[in-house]
């Protein structure tokens, strides 16, 4: 059986807690972040996701870690900053977690099962919290198998 987000608790960027069940009826693209990789460009294309497909009830949600290569060293504000003004990001981005922190420590049960690899992991979750895909940091935003998958889901 998929893992479901229903019931996990995140914390948003101004630091109320939520729990992810508030956002069921939208698909969501749930990425560990991080603004000094290889993979950062991915900004880009996870902006034009959320541009393209968030009024078909797509969220891309951000999550900055700093547990790979330490490559998320900086508060949150001056995340937001660099994404915004770099990457024009408007898509939500979190509090910085852990990698085997909520909602990753969930998501990374589903298949392959197994712990996050490196930045710019990507979850797919459906309309009702179920987890639906996982894709490694190496598959891009704008690849034919993500965008599939996430028109398939907002299409169930």
């Amino acid at each position: 059986m998929a893992p479901s987000v229903n019931g996990v608790t995140v914390t948003s960027a101004d630091g109320t807690n939520r729990d992810l069940a508030s956002d069921n009826g939208h698909v969501l693209l749930i990425v560990n972040v991080a603004s000094r990789c290889g993979f950062t460009r991915q900004y880009a294309g996870l902006q034009q996701l959320q541009e393209r497909y968030s009024s078909q009830g797509l969220k891309v949600i951000g999550f900055p870690c700093n547990d790979f290569g330490g490559q998320e060293p900086g508060t949150l504000e001056e995340i937001q900053a660099f994404c915004s003004t770099t990457y024009g990001v408007s898509f939500e981005l979190m509090n910085k977690v852990g990698a085997n922190s909520a909602p990753f420590d969930t998501l990374t049960q589903a298949e392959p099962a197994g712990a996050i690899a490196w930045n710019f992991e990507k979850f797919l979750v459906g309309k009702d919290g179920t987890v639906l895909s996982r894709f490694k940091s190496g598959v891009e935003p704008d690849s034919s198998e993500l965008m599939s998958a996430i028109e398939a889901a907002l299409a169930a």
